[in-house]
């Protein structure tokens, strides 16, 4: 089987953790995965549709449960699955038709699982440290910017 790979370059740490954080979003506020968003090596970023920006306390929550997930060294794997499968477990209106009928997924442990053509780590113990840089809110749209620190948990 062949899917197609992504010229993306990210870095896997980042996107790793990206995936991390829209899981805990998603299941804190059932706002869904983020609609859009932009990795990179020093600081990132996500938005998702949401109705308010994010409290002191909230950030501090969503950071305590993206670095529980990273501390419990979760492996990260990835399967391939055809097209019409995945129309059954995964929202596909963003994917491209050129993405082909074999399409790759990436699961870490059991708390996270999505579709992605970028690169990841094995495990997520080798992550570092998630720290959200800050958050802001316009026109129904939740901003959230995050780093990741080479700093061991």
């Amino acid at each position: 089987m062949e899917y197609n790979e992504n010229p993306k370059s990210y870095y896997a740490p980042m996107h790793t953790a990206e995936h991390i954080l829209n899981g805990t979003i998603n299941q804190m506020f059932g706002c869904g995965r983020a609609f859009s968003a932009h990795i990179e090596k020093k600081k990132s970023k996500c938005d998702y549709y949401f109705t308010r920006n994010l409290t002191e306390e909230e950030i501090a929550a969503v950071e305590e449960k993206v670095n529980s997930v990273i501390i419990a060294d979760m492996e990260v794997s990835e399967s391939l699955i055809d097209r019409n499968e995945a129309e059954r477990e995964f929202n596909l209106s963003k994917l491209p038709e050129e993405a082909g009928d074999t399409l790759r997924v990436i699961t870490i442990g059991n708390y996270d699982k999505c579709l992605c053509s970028g690169p990841h780590v094995e495990s997520t113990n080798v992550i570092g440290r998630f720290k959200i840089v800050s958050s802001s809110f316009e026109n129904g749209i939740l901003r959230v910017r995050f780093k990741i620190t080479g700093q061991s948990l």
